[in-house]
């Protein structure tokens, strides 16, 4: 069977699922059991459109009939929706379907890349002839059959999220809604924002594997914002994982609330720091944006095999303090950066970058490893069928050091802790970055003294990462819904830290006379 994809779209099925419902909305009336649409099968591929191991060995041939050093198919399709609950009114619903097939070849630093969102096999031929233009060596010889790898475990689900409807999603998002009002009086306005995926990925390889991935995600964002007198103040938090919807317990978004009310009530009592040069603590979780930012993209390896990065002859040198190991490692169960298989079929994992101090890796898609006699790291990652991959990060931490937050404070005469970010710019390679800290604390004598808010930090990151001087023992990972945007893709991405303490950064806060 073959079906356009706008049949598809048009196509009415029926069936039923049974949804685990957080216990919390046991007694709200929503259902426990409702007929939505037939289940998504493991290969929608193989099953909605007949592109079968023969199909897919067509394409295969015709992409690689004028020679290849490396070529790949990338299905995917994915299913997507948004809410906005905005004064107790849905303002925004919002559903789409994207799908197609993204056909690669590479002959050595050339790269032919075409897409078709037809799954026809006259229009995924015609994608092949397209991007194996660039060729023009011998006849590579494509696989006639595929090994099928097993599907990975690290972020199953009960239910896929396009099976879920908005009569169970709303219940959810009132419930936070009603929590953040309930909080204080001085809150005037709560907005919930709702998101999740279903995404299916089918890859094939020159070399022969066949690999699938079912890819969910959620993510439940809440801002709030409070006013006293003539001051207004704005705060949010969030979470996100490749869960299911019964992760969204009371206990969960009870405190998503609470961490979103907290910190924006604090800000009535924050100030500004004074400015210049001082030590600066990040604090555990959410301070992983500057690893990931300022440091982690300075090494994927095509900055460094393009000489654009600091680190492009550092392998093997000292880059840290003995006690600073940083990792990037997509197989952590159902966090917003896992991944299976990364999105050139390989499989994802564990890549320390500095260990001990000593940078040891760069992080690598299947390009850049053949450029540097390695294998891939499992790092090559893409936005959609419509991009050809790239080095990229995952869930990028530091592990956890020698010492404890409460030596990291009492080690501080004068500075500031930085707790929440809201914007930040960084130069890619170079690592000159300005971060935007939201809340923060002014730490004076080695104790923390009074809230701070609305200070820009600015330095470099591999001087940064030099000028780590203590590194605490309460490493983790944030929660929120992070996205890591690079070269016009955007990918989801996980990021963490222990409480750091950087000896000097440039702190842009108040002039003291």
């Amino acid at each position: 069977m073959s079906i356009k994809r706008r049949d598809f779209l048009g196509t009415v099925a029926a069936g039923s699922a049974i949804i685990t419902m957080p216990g919390f909305l046991s007694g709200c009336g929503v259902q426990t059991a409702t007929a939505i649409a037939t289940a998504t099968p493991e290969n929608p591929f193989m099953d909605w459109f007949g592109v079968d191991q023969s199909v897919v060995a067509r394409v295969m041939s015709e992409l690689t009939s004028r020679g290849a050093d490396a070529a790949d198919l990338y299905f995917q399709h994915s299913r997507n929706n948004s809410l906005t609950l905005e004064d107790g009114i849905v303002s925004s619903a919002n559903s789409g379907i994207q799908q197609g097939v993204g056909v690669r070849v590479v002959i050595g630093e050339q790269t032919g890349y075409a897409f078709t969102e037809d799954l026809t096999l006259p229009s995924m031929l015609a994608a092949a002839r397209t991007a194996s233009a660039i060729a023009s060596r011998s006849q590579a010889v494509a696989p006639q059959s595929f090994n099928p790898l097993a599907s990975g475990d690290l972020y199953t689900t009960t239910v896929p999220w396009a099976n879920i409807g908005v009569e169970q999603k709303l219940p959810v998002m009132k419930f936070v809604e009603q929590q953040a009002k309930s909080r204080d009086s001085a809150i005037e306005k709560v907005a919930v924002y709702w998101g999740d995926g279903d995404e299916r990925v089918m890859i094939a390889t020159l070399g022969g594997q066949l690999v699938t991935d079912h890819r969910p995600m959620a993510r439940i964002t809440v801002v709030v914002t409070a006013k006293k007198g003539d001051e207004t103040q704005t705060g949010y938090s969030n979470i996100a994982a490749r869960e299911e919807f019964s992760w969204f317990s009371e206990d969960r978004l009870s405190k998503m609330v609470d961490e979103a009310v907290d910190r924006t009530m604090i800000q009535f009592e924050a100030r500004r720091p004074p400015a210049g040069e001082m030590p600066v603590i990040l604090a555990a979780g959410a301070s992983g944006i500057l690893l990931h930012e300022a440091i982690g993209h300075g090494m994927e390896a095509d900055f460094n095999r393009k000489g654009t990065s600091i680190y492009s002859d550092m392998i093997g040198k000292k880059v840290a303090e003995p006690f600073v190991t940083v990792v990037d490692q997509a197989d952590i169960p159902r966090e917003r950066g896992a991944l299976n298989y990364d999105d050139e079929g390989n499989k994802a994992g564990r890549t320390v970058m500095v260990e001990n101090g000593v940078l040891k890796s760069y992080l690598h898609d299947q390009i850049s490893a053949k450029q540097y006699d390695l294998k891939p790291t499992g790092s090559g990652r893409r936005q959609s069928y419509q991009y050809a991959p790239m080095p990229r990060m995952s869930c990028t931490f530091m592990e956890d050091g020698p010492h404890t937050k409460d030596e990291i404070i009492a080690a501080v005469d004068h500075g500031i802790i930085c707790e929440t970010y809201t914007n930040g710019q960084v130069q890619i390679g170079a690592g000159d970055y300005t971060f935007y800290v939201k809340n923060g604390w002014l730490v004076e004598g080695g104790k923390v003294t009074a809230p701070i808010k609305d200070v820009n930090i600015i330095g470099n990151g591999p001087e940064s990462l030099k000028r780590i001087t203590m590194v605490a023992n309460d490493a983790r990972l944030d929660t929120g819904g992070w996205t890591c945007g690079k070269n016009g893709q955007s990918v989801p991405v996980s990021q963490g830290i222990p409480t750091v303490l950087v000896s000097k950064m440039t702190v842009g806060g108040e002039n003291v006379s």
